[in-house]
């Protein structure tokens, strides 16, 4: 969720910074900023007037250990980053130190891409486009001016002019290639900006116009499960390191769909999504009903068609991005179920609004987090149920037994930046039954999924304080 400067503030708060004639909250160059809380305490985020040094508060009202909070700010604005007493120890600071609460102060550069990495201690790292241009070419130098030293070696200048020269060189080329590098990143932003903008307004458009076909894949390729003795034919709509979007064909049975909704049927309910504080909670955004399968392992080798699903789901992920993933601490097979009739009887539609399935914010991927799904059509309504990748500009229309398989996680670890998020157009008519796995990158026999809350943080250091 993005929050404003005025929205965090209080109201009586506001009306007193709008009278004062030296604060403009409405003008200046607006930038935005993520804080990312790695501390292992509850951080608060307060706005600093520039004038009487008034602390308001932000982050409305602390960011949870593990969180990210983003914040809509401008350039020259600073904040205090503020350690909260434990809640369960009533004090600051780490076992054995000063227990006075400890704080960091950052404040809004006119670079883009800000991100204040808050890290043990309450120290604030504040990260940009061009810092970051800045680190890359400083490692691709020490290699370069490393190298060139030893080739001078024994040359006629003496070993404290060579390193002056080397240094003058490397300090000439630092400068032009962060410089280049910003600039190209720069764009990249500008127009990541437009295909946001743009696919907001393509949402509702595709989703609204049951005509509207689905989405050509840029290639086809054929995947041979060599367990099964099977070709599958892939659509690759998009293929990049850290964010493909696939479609198998045929890639779930009938029988298959058949024994994941007998075992559903007793187990449905509300679909929830996940809240602020690492729990979850019932949203509108998200309207359907599921039920969690666990796969019965021990029945693979006699052909459970629940286990059998479940590896090829596996296979095929491995085949795809190289995760090496196992099966072992992963989330259950779910089946979620929209249904038409709700709407026809005059309720909102059963319908999943734009969302990701993992951090999607171009960010290192979190130990035990999300990196690639697989959802399979085991009915299709009449009436919309469309799976739609807006900021990709990819519409599929689900056929029976199909699969749409999506990664976020590239294999440097870095996240993906909003090319799968994606939602489930509006049900209208009939009903819409999918399977889905959710695999995650992390997890083992030792670390179930289920360590970690819904922000990424495991129980265990959730209130490390």
């Amino acid at each position: 969720m993005m929050y404003s400067l005025a929205a965090a503030s209080k109201a009586a708060v506001l009306c007193t910074f709008l009278a004062m004639p030296n604060i403009v909250l409405s003008q200046g160059v607006g930038r935005t900023i993520q804080f990312v809380n790695e501390s292992g305490k509850r951080i608060e985020v307060h706005w600093i007037h520039p004038d009487t040094g008034e602390m308001v508060l932000q982050s409305s009202p602390f960011i949870f250990n593990g969180a990210t909070f983003e914040l809509n700010s401008y350039v020259g604005h600073t904040f205090q980053l503020r350690e909260l007493p434990g809640k369960r120890s009533g004090v600051c600071g780490d076992a054995g130190e000063d227990m006075a609460c400890r704080t960091d102060m950052v404040t809004v550069s006119e670079n883009d891409e800000q991100v204040v990495l808050i890290k043990k201690g309450v120290v604030a790292i504040h990260e940009d486009d061009k810092t970051r241009a800045r680190d890359t070419t400083e490692e691709l130098m020490a290699y370069c001016r490393e190298s060139a030293k030893n080739k001078l070696q024994g040359s006629n200048l003496t070993g404290e002019a060579t390193t002056k020269v080397l240094d003058e060189m490397a300090e000439c080329v630092e400068e032009s290639v962060a410089k280049k590098l910003a600039e190209a990143n720069e764009e990249v932003v500008f127009q990541a900006k437009i295909r946001k903008e743009i696919a907001a307004k393509w949402e509702n458009y595709t989703c609204a116009d049951l005509e509207v076909e689905s989405s050509e894949p840029k290639e086809k390729s054929v995947w041979v499960n060599r367990k099964e003795y099977r070709r599958y034919t892939v659509g690759k709509f998009l293929d990049r390191d850290e964010a493909k979007i696939h479609v198998i064909e045929n890639f779930i049975t009938a029988e298959e769909c058949e024994a994941m909704e007998s075992a559903a049927e007793p187990r449905l309910h509300r679909a929830s999504v996940a809240d602020e504080s690492g729990g979850s909670k019932f949203s509108a955004a998200r309207k359907a009903m599921q039920a969690g399968i666990k796969v019965r392992w021990e029945l693979e080798d006699k052909g459970n068609p629940i286990a059998v699903l479940s590896r090829r789901v596996y296979d095929y992920t491995n085949y795809a991005t190289g995760y090496g993933l196992e099966e072992f601490g992963q989330e259950d097979l779910m089946s979620i179920q929209y249904f038409g009739r709700n709407y026809e009887s005059g309720e909102e539609p059963d319908r999943y609004t734009p969302h990701c399935d993992g951090d999607c914010n171009g960010l290192k991927h979190k130990d035990g987090g999300r990196v690639a799904t697989m959802v399979m059509y085991c009915k299709i309504p009449d009436e919309g149920g469309a799976t739609q990748f807006r900021n990709s500009g990819i519409h599929i229309k689900p056929k029976f037994g199909m699969a749409t398989f999506f990664s976020y996680m590239g294999s440097d670890g870095i996240m993906d930046t909003g090319f799968t998020e994606h939602s489930g157009c509006p049900v209208t008519k009939g009903d819409k039954k999918i399977v889905t796995q959710w695999m995650r990158y992390g997890v083992d026999k030792d670390n179930h999924w289920t360590s970690w809350n819904t922000m990424g943080v495991k129980h265990s250091e959730a209130y490390n304080d």
